[in-house]
């Protein structure tokens, strides 16, 4: 590695130490969600069950759900200690980013914007502070794509491809993407090395069949995939949209649905720059030398083929499999070309502007985001809610979500006594969220139709605007004779976290 002036150096640490300050920034003002949850909730299953209980989930390998259980048994279940764990794999994939940034000879100052796109990134930043697989899916892809580089072009590091794409595969089903994009890369431009291409996909497929069986058997005992996806859009033209301003968003990301999707004014401005480079590149490619042309391929076969297959298995299957946190293996190749773009614009005052005016929007939004209130989410409020009821009550607890009833269960897990947690069915009036259910396995959570409740003492969780004794769920017990003696509301954004202790 050739030394770097003064300059560079002060550089390279800004915008590395950037990139972690980001990811550690606001990390633990909001608590666990439903996902979260689960991860945590799967890494608390003993080593005999946790892989039967992850593949009843079908969506998901285990591997994060294993590395999740050993960094519990090391340091808690703290949330700091919790939200650091996705943190660190974040942070070793910028290793595997420059890595793959100098494997493709691009020039100091094009790595440092393309780290600087990595580290303003809000999906990126939301999704390296989640306890979910999907920065480990982005490290892992990372590493493989790098790996691939390397023997894409100096023949070497094969088998370690191999070793690190079992390990993406075993992390999340889209690892099979990047796979597939680097087969093509090979019968596309390295049509000589097919054979060994071959032989890697044959190996992952032949190592991956035991959770495939796994997956397999938990889906005819009776899981439902509809369940897990079936809320899931397919992507057209909003979708698309929304996606491809998420590729450039810096600093922002939609917390919950009631957020606005994005911040028009910051992420418009920075598209259109992008968008306008990108097509200058290309509309110069018979200008650019054969190393410039050869740097940018394997990128873009990087961002193609996942949003290729993505799309089109979107619209052929029952269901859809689109989302931003799947697609997160393609914002560092994405990145990548952005930065080549940029770099490559001709005219040095357009490129100074260009990239001045991403700087200050990008700055802009750093701002906007530290002056944003932060959120409060009601099932942040149940884990107090639940342990107040716990020391005043020991009745059980009724709820009439699936998303109610796990936040309750969860966060009263450990201090409950007697305070058993059901779901109500048959009770008009509640509204419930599809995209979140029970999850299955869990047999501490019972259901319960309300005909059948008969307790003389009760609880009820539910959430709303407010009390109100005339709406449901309030008034199905007020009409079966219970009367209120005690309440607790916790407002939120929305809506409001409702706790009441009932009496007949």
């Amino acid at each position: 590695m050739k030394q770097l002036r003064p300059v560079q150096l002060a550089a390279f640490v800004l915008v590395v130490a950037a990139f972690i300050a980001f990811r550690i920034w606001h990390l633990t003002d909001s608590c666990l969600w439903f996902d979260e949850i689960f991860s945590v909730h799967a890494a608390e299953q003993s080593w005999d069950t946790i892989f039967s209980f992850v593949a009843l989930d079908l969506i998901h390998p285990p591997l994060f759900y294993v590395l999740l259980k050993l960094w519990i048994g090391a340091g808690g279940e703290s949330l700091f200690w919790l939200r650091l764990f996705p943190v660190i794999f974040s942070i070793i994939a910028l290793y595997s980013f420059i890595s793959l940034c100098r494997e493709f000879k691009l020039g100091f100052w094009t790595q440092i914007l393309a780290v600087f796109f990595l580290a303003t990134n809000g999906s990126l930043i939301k999704y390296s502070q989640e306890v979910r697989m999907y920065s480990l899916l982005m490290c892992l892809s990372l590493f493989s794509m790098w790996l691939f580089a390397r023997y894409f072009v100096k023949g070497k590091s094969f088998l370690p491809l191999i070793i690190v794409n079992l390990l993406l595969v075993y992390t999340h089903y889209f690892g099979w993407f990047v796979i597939l994009a680097e087969i093509a890369a090979v019968l596309i431009f390295q049509h000589i090395k097919w054979r060994r291409m071959l032989l890697m996909f044959v190996v992952e497929f032949v190592c991956f069949l035991p959770w495939m069986y796994t997956a397999w058997n938990a889906a005819y005992s009776g899981s439902e995939l509809g369940q897990n996806i079936g809320w899931m859009s397919r992507p057209g033209l909003l979708e698309l949209g929304q996606f491809v301003l998420n590729l450039v968003e810096p600093f922002y990301h939609e917390a919950s649905s009631i957020d606005p999707f994005s911040t028009y004014r910051v992420s418009v401005p920075m598209l259109l720059i992008v968008v306008v480079a990108a097509a200058l590149f290309f509309t110069n490619w018979k200008q650019q030398s054969e190393d410039e042309k050869q740097t940018v391929k394997l990128p873009v076969l990087f961002i193609a083929i996942p949003l290729i297959i993505a799309v089109g298995m979107s619209w052929l299957l029952p269901y859809s499999i689109w989302g931003t946190r799947h697609l997160i293996i393609v914002f560092a190749p994405l990145s990548i070309y952005v930065a080549i773009s940029l770099r490559k614009i001709s005219n040095t005052t357009g490129r100074t502007a260009a990239l001045t005016v991403i700087i200050l929007f990008s700055g802009y939004a750093f701002v906007l985001e530290s002056l944003r209130p932060r959120p409060q989410y009601s099932w942040c409020a149940w884990e107090p809610l639940v342990v107040d009821a716990s020391t005043k009550n020991n009745a059980n607890i009724y709820t009439f979500e699936d998303l109610v009833a796990y936040h309750v269960w969860f966060d009263g897990r450990n201090q409950r006594a007697n305070n058993r947690v059901l779901k109500v069915t048959g009770i008009d009036g509640v509204a419930e969220d599809k995209a979140y259910f029970l999850p299955r396995g869990v047999y501490d959570i019972g259901t319960i139709n309300l005909d059948k409740i008969t307790d003389t003492k009760l609880w009820i969780a539910y959430r709303s605007r407010a009390v109100e004794p005339n709406e449901s769920p309030l008034s199905n017990f007020i009409v079966k004779g219970y009367h209120v003696i005690d309440q607790r509301v916790v407002e939120a954004n929305s809506e409001s976290a409702i706790l009441i202790l009932l009496e007949k």
